[in-house]
């Protein structure tokens, strides 16, 4: 039993449509006592390579499947998602301490994903060029190892293979150790929804073990393509492992995201755009709002209303205060890190400007500073928790500056009333994605999403995903006598 009265799951790997276990197990914590939840399958070097060899084979026939019948599994998909809602909302409220309202938000989210994967499947089209006759076709790869995070599981988890998949590609999800059973009913809604033996294969593993397995997998002569979505430290060594194994790789990694308000802003909702991005899921989402920039002339009326709306929110155990507006972070070490952070800003002359500084374990209540410079960690380095910086501007130039000094470059934001010059000023930000008059916490899956700088590169979402996931590979027809031979 667990700590919470409830029966523990019990699960393993998932290759070849069979859950594979060898008794090698890992604690995964609850995160706020750190007691164990429950123990996950701890696959080692030889079960990733069974996973990425039972991919392998199975490409040989799902590459071939028609369009019709890769869409026909992915709506089954949908309806089992929807079946299991409950089951897939209490298991990830568990294993990350998310809201309820956070967690069914990604059974949405994560629907939408396989809904326009559905969509996509006659969109993987290639071209016939002007020449003697030549057809570019766009192929599927063959295997994809996709790394998914903890933060969002479900959407993230199923982002990591749902192109792929609809491209003619086989997978292997390698799940966080912070969400693996999550994780794991996601990828058996999809086998449960009739995905062939091999297409989509499931590992985890602890932490410790996380950087040899991952690397036996991309290193695998079977592995075509590598998606990572996660912190951008994490997401240099992916990067590196690729490009030692020449593995083309989409990384969407970790962002610093600024919301720039200009003088004609609607400036209620620009309040409340930036409150819910910067709040939401406790600030650790990638495009979580991290510094909020606003012109002088407008800032003293912001800052009041900011204030009373960071002050009426509070972060609670989600189990023992389910209408908190907040739950935890993933773990004490997360908060501590937040500490560690807000304290080194308020020693070198920050102030508050809405909430409050405390932490304790993984809750930590939401908080707004101001004053904050160059000289504290705070201003370059990724909070990932509820806290937020402003910042004033007297023109645009200077805003532009400070949304562009850092070495993130994933979304921003613009709030302004001149629709005209918002664009001229979202144009200027060096983001993936900018969003006018909207928060910076916005995806969709038919929109490219993925970064600039050390936020990454390539693109999840879209038909520009599929680029990711195809090969073009050109075949010629020469007609005879059409050639010149020189010899």
């Amino acid at each position: 039993m667990s700590p919470s009265g409830i029966a523990a799951p019990y699960f393993g790997l998932i290759i070849d449509n069979v859950d594979v276990t060898n008794g090698q197990t890992f604690p995964v914590l609850n995160p706020i006592t750190g007691a164990t939840l429950h123990a996950a399958p701890a696959a080692t070097k030889e079960e990733a390579i069974q996973a990425v060899e039972s991919a392998g084979r199975a490409f040989e026939t799902w590459r071939d499947t028609t369009p019709i019948q890769r869409r026909e599994i992915l709506n089954k998909a949908v309806h089992i998602l929807q079946e299991r809602k409950d089951e897939l909302v209490g298991a990830m409220v568990k294993e990350t301490g998310a809201k309820p309202s956070w967690a069914e938000f990604n059974i949405k989210t994560g629907i939408q994903f396989v809904m326009e994967g559905a969509g996509m499947v006659t969109q993987v089209k290639g071209e016939l060029l002007p020449s003697t006759m030549a057809m570019v076709f766009k192929e599927p790869c063959g295997v994809v190892l996709g790394i998914a995070p903890w933060n969002a599981p479900i959407i993230l988890g199923i982002r990591a293979f749902i192109t792929p998949l609809v491209c003619g590609n086989t997978c292997v999800l390698k799940a966080s150790e912070s969400s693996p059973y999550t994780q794991y009913l996601v990828v058996d809604c999809f086998r449960q929804a009739g995905l062939p033996a091999g297409v989509l294969n499931f590992i985890c593993c602890p932490r410790d073990s996380a950087g040899s397995i991952t690397e036996v997998m991309i290193g695998h002569p079977a592995v075509a393509r590598v998606n990572f979505t996660g912190s951008t430290a994490v997401g240099r060594i992916i990067g590196s492992l690729s490009a030692k194994y020449l593995k083309p790789v989409v990384l969407e990694l970790g962002g610093k995201a600024p919301m720039i308000v200009l003088k004609d802003a609607n400036v209620e909702e620009a309040v409340k755009a930036a409150a819910f991005g910067a709040m939401q899921h406790q600030g650790q989402i990638c495009m979580s709002t991290e510094r909020v920039i606003i012109h002088r002339s407008i800032v003293g009326k912001f800052h009041e209303l900011f204030k009373a709306k960071i002050d009426s929110l509070y972060a609670s155990d989600p189990s023992s205060d389910p209408s908190a507006p907040l739950g935890s972070l993933i773990s004490a070490a997360a908060g501590s890190r937040i500490h560690d952070l807000l304290q080194n800003a308020l020693q070198h002359g920050a102030t508050i400007s809405g909430g409050r500084v405390s932490v304790s374990g993984a809750i930590v209540q939401p908080v707004a500073l101001s004053g904050v410079t160059k000289a504290m960690d705070l201003y370059q380095q990724e909070s990932f928790g509820p806290v937020v910086t402003l910042f004033e501007f007297d023109t645009i130039d200077e805003a532009v500056t400070l949304a562009n000094d850092t070495e993130y470059g994933l979304v921003a934001s613009v709030f302004g009333t001149d629709i005209l010059q918002a664009l001229k000023v979202a144009r200027r930000i060096k983001s993936g994605s900018c969003h006018i008059n909207g928060p910076t916490v916005h995806d969709e899956p038919h929109l490219p999403l993925g970064g600039q700088k050390a936020s990454g590169y390539g693109k999840f979402g879209g038909n520009a995903c599929i680029n990711e996931f195809t090969e073009d590979r050109v075949i010629t027809i020469v007609g005879e006598g059409e050639h010149r031979f020189p010899i």
